[in-house]
């Protein structure tokens, strides 16, 4: 579904991604481990069309993306939720749920989100503000849900939560999985990606060091110790 070839990554004159290379086939769940500023998030937002300058090849579906704005490689099917959520204050939770635009069939349907998310629900009235990190999160995560996209490609969602809020996020990542959708995950907390994920991709100063399947992770945990310092 995504292939990504020799990617290379600018903010201005600092070069960030260092020919980035990975597979997400169509309905796995991926995530992408390391180090703070090891270039994840940098990996995410190129694929978005959102990090400023950006050179190699992104394709999505057969077609190459690495050269289109951000809203056309949205509607092309790829939904990002990003680590600062992007939740609009001023407006309700209802409001933030339903202002993104369906681009397809086979999105999740309001009755589905809350559902996995019965915080939401009845918090439908209230404003961005009043929401706990953890609705946010949920928040974030919904409102790309039900967009059609058949790609979601989620940063940090566990991060500073509690242990209930990510043993929710976990439920909802596997029920996306569950329904033929394609998840890209950024996360640092491996203990949580090896609940979700079928392959891992560790990063290191902007650049892909190994790949490791889920089901050799006990067999590579000290390396995997060694790429993330725990």
């Amino acid at each position: 579904m995504l292939e990504v070839r020799d990617l290379e990554g600018w903010y201005g004159e600092s070069h960030v991604l260092h020919g980035v290379s990975l597979d997400v086939a169509e309905g796995e769940v991926v995530t992408l481990l390391g180090r703070n500023g090891a270039g994840k998030t940098s990996t995410i937002k190129a694929i978005m069309g959102v990090l400023p300058k950006r050179k190699g090849s992104i394709r999505y579906l057969g077609t190459e993306t690495a050269a289109l704005s951000p809203d056309r490689i949205a509607r092309l099917g790829i939904a990002w939720c990003p680590e600062e959520r992007g939740i609009f204050a001023s407006l309700s939770v209802r409001e933030n749920l339903t202002l993104p635009p369906v681009i397809a069939e086979g999105g999740v349907g309001l009755e589905e989100i809350y559902t996995l998310f019965p915080n939401l629900k009845e918090r439908l009235g209230s404003q961005g503000t009043k929401l706990s990190g953890g609705e946010q999160q949920m928040l974030a995560i919904a409102r790309i849900m039900r967009t059609g996209a058949r790609l979601l490609l989620l940063d940090e969602p566990t991060e500073g939560l509690a242990p209930v809020i990510i043993q929710q996020i976990g439920r909802t990542i596997r029920a996306l999985k569950e329904r033929g959708l394609t998840v890209l995950l950024v996360e640092q907390n491996f203990r949580f990606a090896r609940t979700v994920a079928d392959r891992h991709y560790v990063m290191e100063h902007g650049r892909m060091v190994d790949m490791i399947g889920n089901d050799a992770l006990d067999a590579n945990m000290e390396k995997l110790h060694g790429y993330l310092g725990v």
